[in-house]
């Protein structure tokens, strides 16, 4: 074995102008495996490429699962290299693990499907013509509603209430419901793949992969016997041309680095014989002792049983040369030809014929053992995947995607948290010196202090009364003076010791770790909102959710790059679907898996090669978008906008933007219905107001006939009343006149009678007065001759009470 000596030399690729059948040779793809290994297993130092993209990638798995090397810690707080005097727990704090889980658990959370389109000329011809019978449905609705009154013939040739009215309805109930039966056999068998291969299981590791390491690698292949199979592949096995692109678009070249037991090459070419078996396994021995790789294995016994195997993809061009006769008749025949083929200008014309060519991409799959010019297999691959709009491209078998790579480096989120990380850990491991050496407090005890203390009891006051007095009690017996009456200085004899407990050191510590914390959730955007771990109690539920959005949208990227690789691999099943029914063996047994859920579309899964597919991945929205659309849905039912039907309805639909336009249509063809119903309902009641009307005529017509005939009654009965009592009147005016008459003159006689007794009365008292006046004017002649005193003509009669003023004069 010592004999054996790995040599990497330098090995270019070979040149890609050589014809076809020198590509198929073994030399080719020896060349081909050995430039690979060339590129990613020189040494460089004690390094090489792939062993140290596979450390590191090692490395950021155990900082993910919270089991990376201590030594690194155990360095950098050693004293020398001596540890003797540090007994703390080395154990690595998993802080990482937490937020990969975060990620990872909240990306399986999201739910999408695989969404296939119809895209080839005969399906876009059908759903042209079925939108065309749509549109002309819309357009005739008007005379055949009025065919349907006049006949009773429904013309329809569809539900006239699920017509659009409008372009943008058109378009959305084309995309609801226009799905031809081959989209979903398509969408059946895609389906039916990824379940067989238990794709939810190999996606959660992808989603991992992205995360921890930055990149997702996965597998598609068609395996005889067992059809097509998509498979997890481990991004620290894998090699590939360098490239720039995230998605690995461009990559001429992919391998597979495997160890397998030396038994299992026989399965892989039967051909080997023991000799050849048994120096395989001497360079593989050699090739571990080379880089140094047997420690990765657990039981060295194992490894000196096992080769490293190169299993790689190849990307070449193949000429396709045809020979075209061209008969007297105007018909010709097409003959394959190989690329040799190269008839001189004056044969071509003499015979007829003319050569016909294209160039073709292909991948050629090859097997070869690390560190040996031992090839095991080298072929041209079978079943291809080729789109149909291009076939002239042929698509690799791996799928990658590193949604954060430049210039061929690799960034993931693990990466970026890793020198937080390590500082929490170096920040635990100094919290636990710390609290290790924090001692408790404790007392002093002054014996002179003591010694001065009597109890009364005859017994001394000793240091361990004192302390079971102190510490049951709390109480301390001391005295100010001495015996002899000297002051005691040691009056106090137990005196509480605070000793540093390194409480400032501790939260200084703990205001690190948290402060590092945080730096993780700043560097990868997982806020606390995201996590769960410290949400703020004062914070309102609608700006937590959002604070979680956005802290979402800062991991996008790693969700991208998920749904790539499952695009990517939804895509190459569709050609691969296609492969299987029109060459494999199994073709019936695959329809029947795929139609087990659909009887109706198996006559199409037959034809389903013929087709050509787009591939869309709808995904279910998130939870903040769900309740955006179920608040939306909550107001239009408050409102009465739409029904419950129609929620359901709506409620169904993963992709947000359809709901919302269905939600839109649902509540405008609602609001039409109800106006409809509303012109109806007027309509119904102006006729029966235009009946009450008539009917309210009729009977004012033959109550203003009543009317009219009571009123000619009353109008006779008033007039013969009239008549009569005018009689009546006169009779009794007559006699009212002749009684009036006779008070009139009985009157006039008494007041004719009152005037003569006035007069009479007004005669005597002006006599009178004039026979006063006459007396008193001869008293008052007399008075002015005799010069009597003044005389008083007044009247006792004048005074009210018999008496005169003349009582009151003095006397």
């Amino acid at each position: 074995m010592k004999d054996v000596v790995v040599n990497i030399s330098a090995t270019g690729f070979p040149g890609q102008f050589v014809s076809d059948s020198e590509k198929a040779t073994d030399a080719f793809g020896l060349q081909v495996g050995q430039a690979i290994q060339y590129e990613w297993f020189r040494k460089d130092g004690n390094q090489c490429r792939y062993y140290s993209q596979w450390r590191d990638f090692n490395r950021l798995r155990l900082y993910a699962r919270g089991e990376q090397s201590v030594q690194k810690y155990k360095n950098e707080l050693a004293i020398d290299g001596d540890l003797s005097y540090l007994n703390l727990d080395w154990t690595p704090v998993p802080i990482l693990p937490k937020f990969v889980d975060v990620v990872v658990n909240g990306m399986s959370d999201r739910l999408f499907k695989v969404k296939a389109y119809a895209q080839d000329a005969m399906s876009q011809s059908k759903r042209s013509k079925y939108q065309d019978m749509v549109e002309g449905q819309m357009a005739a609705k008007d005379v055949l509603n009025i065919i349907q009154e006049s006949t009773g013939i429904n013309s329809f040739m569809m539900d006239p209430e699920e017509l659009p009215q409008t372009d943008e309805e058109l378009s959305l109930y084309m995309q609801l419901n226009y799905k031809p039966a081959i989209e979903i056999a398509e969408e059946e068998a895609i389906n039916t793949i990824f379940d067989e291969n238990h794709y939810q299981d190999t996606r959660k590791r992808i989603d991992y992969d992205l995360t921890v390491v930055g990149i997702g690698v996965a597998k598609h292949e068609f395996l005889p016997g067992a059809g097509v199979q998509v498979s997890y592949v481990d991004p620290a096995n894998i090699v590939y041309s360098y490239t720039e692109d995230p998605f690995f678009t461009d990559c001429f070249y992919w391998g597979e680095i495997k160890t397998l037991p030396v038994t299992e090459l026989m399965k892989i070419d039967p051909t080997l014989t023991r000799e050849q078996l048994e120096e395989i396994s001497m360079y593989s021995q050699s090739w571990y002792n080379y880089y140094n790789v047997a420690r990765f294995y657990e039981n060295s016994l194992f490894y000196r049983d096992t080769c490293t195997l190169l299993y790689f993809n190849y990307k070449t061009t193949k000429k396709m040369v045809y020979k075209k006769k061209i008969f007297e008749n105007g018909g010709s025949r097409v003959i394959e030809k190989d690329d040799n083929f190269n008839p001189p200008t004056e044969m071509m014309e003499e015979g007829k014929f003319e050569k016909m060519e294209k160039t073709i991409d292909v991948w050629y799959d090859g097997i070869m053992v690390m560190g040996t010019n031992i090839i095991l297999k080298w072929e041209m691959s079978q079943n291809m995947v080729r789109p149909k709009s291009a076939s002239q491209h042929a698509l690799p078998n791996y799928v990658a995607c590193a949604p954060r790579m430049y210039k061929g480096v690799i960034e993931s989120l693990v990466r970026r948290m890793i020198p937080f990380a390590d500082l929490i850990q170096i920040t635990h491991l100094k919290l636990q010196q710390v609290i290790a050496r924090t001692v408790p407090d404790g007392v002093f005890i002054d014996a002179d202090g003591l010694n001065e203390v009597d109890l009364g009891t005859g017994n001394a006051y000793n240091p361990e009364d004192a302390l079971r007095l102190y510490f049951q009690t709390g109480s301390v017996i001391g005295r100010s003076y001495t015996g002899d009456g000297e002051f005691n200085n040691a009056r106090v004899p137990i005196q509480q010791l605070t000793s540093n407990s390194g409480a400032s050191k501790t939260q200084m510590l703990i205001a690190n770790y948290n402060h590092y914390m945080d730096m993780i959730r700043s560097v990868t955007g997982l806020n606390e909102a995201r996590d769960g771990s410290t949400p703020d109690p004062n914070s309102l539920v609608g700006v937590q959710k959002l604070a979680a959005l956005n802290s979402n949208t800062a991991t996008r990227h790693i969700l991208e790059g998920g749904l790539y690789i499952y695009r990517s691999l939804a895509e190459a099943l569709t050609y691969r679907v296609a492969d299987i029914l029109e060459y494999a063996d199994f073709k019936d047994d695959f329809a029947n898996k795929i139609g087990k859920y659909n009887v109706s579309i198996l006559n199409d899964i037959s034809d389903l090669y013929v087709y050509d597919f787009g591939i869309f991945i709808e995904i279910s929205p998130d939870e903040e978008q769900k309740a955006q659309l179920e608040a939306n849905i909550q107001m239009a039912l408050s409102k009465g906008d739409i029904n419950l039907e129609d929620a359901i309805d709506i409620r169904e639909i993963k992709n947000l933007k359809l709901a919302n336009q269905l939600l839109k249509m649902k509540r405008i063809k609602k609001q039409d219905r109800e106006e409809k119903m509303a012109m109806q309902q007027q309509a119904m009641i102006s006729q029966q107001q235009l009946k009450s009307q008539e009917m309210a005529g009729q009977v004012a017509m033959q109550k203003i006939q009543a009317e009219t005939q009571a009123k000619m009654q009353i109008k006779q009965a008033e007039a013969a009343f009239d008549i009569e009592k005018m009689k009546n009147e006169a009779e009794f005016k007559r006699m009212l006149m002749g009684e009036e008459f006779s008070y009139n003159m009985q009157l006039a006689g008494i007041e004719q009678s009152a005037l003569n007794a006035r007069d009479d009365v007004k005669e005597k008292s002006k006599s009178k007065r004039i026979s006063q006046q006459n007396s008193e004017q001869s008293k008052l002649i007399n008075q002015r001759k005799n010069n009597l005193p003044p005389l008083s003509f007044e009247s006792n009669e004048d005074s009210l009470d018999g008496f005169d003023m003349a009582e009151f004069e003095p006397r």
